[in-house]
């Protein structure tokens, strides 16, 4: 048979997370300020007649960019506990971080190569 006693705990967590949620939610909605300002409706409120359209294409470079710094982010990651736990993992854990570091080594390569690390 289940025991709910067992999850008392769990769910006085989640009762007080959703209610402080929904204390919060209805507090802006008695301490909001109300008013019928037609420029609060306006796309720009900093005093500039808005010209041409408000749709800008993202240039891909800055995706390009973020994904190699994700692929160096992670690799400081892994390397730090590494570094902390060396002499417990030997020769193993070497040649398992030389080849981690080969294969980002080839990543860097590629991006490079690419022209994917240019700012321009």
């Amino acid at each position: 048979m289940l025991n709910l006693t067992e999850y008392a705990g769990l769910f006085v967590y989640l009762f007080l997370g959703f209610s402080f949620i929904a204390g919060i939610f209805i507090a802006s909605y008695f301490l909001r300020e109300r008013g019928n300002d037609p420029r609060g409706d306006s796309i720009y409120e900093c005093g500039m007649v808005p010209i041409g359209s408000s749709y800008v294409s993202p240039n891909i470079r800055f995706y390009v960019f973020a994904l190699v710094f994700v692929i160096f982010d992670i690799e400081s990651i892994f390397i730090l506990p590494w570094a902390v736990n060396f002499k417990t993992l030997g020769m193993s854990g070497l040649i398992g971080m030389l080849i981690f570091m080969a294969i980002l080594s080839v990543a860097f390569i590629v991006a490079w190569r690419k022209g994917a690390l240019k700012w321009e």
